[in-house]
């Protein structure tokens, strides 16, 4: 399998008119997506927080998180991204592919629909 990059828009959620094309690697495998803290920052993006992740060694590592907005083959969403740091790759995790209803098939290195379902759960409990 290979490495699949993707060129998505991201936005300031608060100020839309602050937006750049930034290109990641689909990483299906990340929980968040990891963008440079220099390009959030030229966004106007600010930290809300941060948290704690473990690196494939087992290593600690903290980072910042904030909100961006997302937008990917049509579909938009506000999602959690990391403040990437200097050895950090850009990636495009998992949570902001399902925020937009998406997913990366990786035989085919394509990003696709995610199915949705619905289920009524009355049936169930009744």
């Amino acid at each position: 399998m290979g490495l699949t990059n993707i060129e998505v828009n991201v936005e300031n959620p608060f100020d839309p008119q602050r937006h750049a094309i930034i290109t990641f690697l689909v990483d299906s495998g990340a929980v968040y997506s990891v963008i440079p803290a220099d390009e959030l920052e030229k966004l106007g993006i600010k930290p809300s927080g941060e948290r704690t992740f473990f690196l494939a060694n087992g290593q600690p590592v903290k980072r910042r998180i904030g909100e961006a907005r997302i937008t990917l083959q049509e579909q938009s969403a506000t999602c959690v991204v990391l403040f990437g740091e200097e050895d950090d790759s850009t990636l495009l995790g998992v949570t902001t592919l399902e925020n937009l209803g998406l997913i990366f098939d990786p035989m085919r290195q394509k990003i696709m629909s995610l199915p949705m379902l619905l289920a009524d759960m009355r049936k169930f409990f009744l």
